[in-house]
């Protein structure tokens, strides 16, 4: 059962009986702006995934429903005007209907998408030579190397060090993530409930 709390009553809705509704990924993208109606908030409320309004199809729609990129919804929040809704996201795959990981095009595309992108390629393809397909297959040397890039980042002596070796670390844990079929949303999501 959900616990996402909203009172539907204090919402301003419009003449439609709507409200626009923008979805924001845990990692603080702005991923896509929808309408729901009150129906499409309570089935958010008790179902945990984002439900919305479609005025061009004049029909409740849950996001994902046809594609499989659900969003499981973390939070919702009325602004101070109570006539517009930000609801925290994990996102699974691209927000957009054309692809992107955001309805606003590749501008908040950022380097976490594009190491998902090359994980997934070789998943897909793989390449002969390639260390992301070699650590793809065998997980145990990749869950070794999580745990070595962790010492090194602890051991580093200087900021430049420190830097070099948390980039390896990242790598490494996002690849393993990867291969455990999660997101690093799922980690963010996980920081923002402990907040």
């Amino acid at each position: 059962m959900s616990e996402l709390k909203l009172d539907l009553e204090e919402i301003r809705w419009n003449a439609e009986g709507l409200v626009p509704v923008i979805a924001q990924d845990a990692d603080g993208r702005v991923l896509m702006l929808a309408y729901a109606n009150r129906e499409a908030l309570q089935k958010t409320l008790e179902s945990g995934l984002m439900h919305y309004w479609s005025r061009s199809r004049r029909k409740l729609w849950q996001k994902g429903e046809t594609s499989g990129h659900v969003q499981r919804a973390l939070s919702l929040q009325l602004d101070c005007d109570r006539d517009a809704v930000l609801v925290r996201v994990v996102q699974t795959g691209p927000a957009c209907h054309l692809g992107s990981p955001t309805c606003f095009g590749n501008l908040s595309a950022n380097i976490l998408d594009e190491l998902w992108a090359v994980f997934a390629d070789r998943a897909a393809n793989p390449q002969t030579g390639s260390y992301v397909n070699r650590l793809l297959g065998d997980e145990r040397h990749l869950r070794q190397k999580v745990g070595e890039e962790g010492v090194e980042v602890a051991l580093a002596a200087s900021s430049e060090e420190l830097i070099y070796e948390a980039a390896d670390l990242v790598f490494h844990l996002c690849l393993l993530l990867f291969a455990r079929s999660l997101s690093w949303p799922e980690v963010l999501a996980e920081l923002e409930r402990r907040r």
